[in-house]
């Protein structure tokens, strides 16, 4: 199982990486210390005036956002991969953003991010978690 610090700083080695798969432990922690981190830097832009409440962003907060964008969505496709589904599901969450947000894709994408992910090989390569 990946720890918390492992799963942070395997974010952000593979920055750009969406090849391969990511363990369960991977994904979860990392969302954890965005979600913890985003929610310090609120606070922070708050206290320190760079807040917009009209906007509901601060420019700190706003700036942690842009820099996990990238690594979060390729977090995502690995994950998508050790369950052996294609990255290009992650585009479900597009329908989040529409003008009528729709819940079930969001639920199937939480629902795979929460499976095992499949024993052995499978086409997008090798178990993460070192298993035959």
């Amino acid at each position: 199982m990946v720890s918390f610090q492992n799963a942070v700083g395997l974010g952000f080695q593979h920055y750009f990486d969406f090849k391969g798969r990511s363990t369960r432990s991977e994904y979860w922690w990392w969302l954890l210390f965005v979600v913890l981190a985003g929610i310090a830097l609120t606070i922070v832009d708050m206290g320190i005036g760079t807040y917009n409440y009209e906007s509901a962003d601060g420019l700190l907060s706003g700036l942690f956002k842009l820099a996990t964008l990238i690594p979060g969505l390729a977090l995502g496709a690995r994950r998508l991969h050790d369950i052996n589904k294609s990255a290009w599901w992650l585009l479900m969450w597009l329908s989040f953003l529409l003008i009528i947000p729709m819940i079930i894709p969001v639920i199937v994408l939480l629902v795979w991010a929460a499976r095992q992910g499949d024993n052995g090989t499978n086409r997008y390569g090798p178990d993460p978690r070192g298993q035959p």
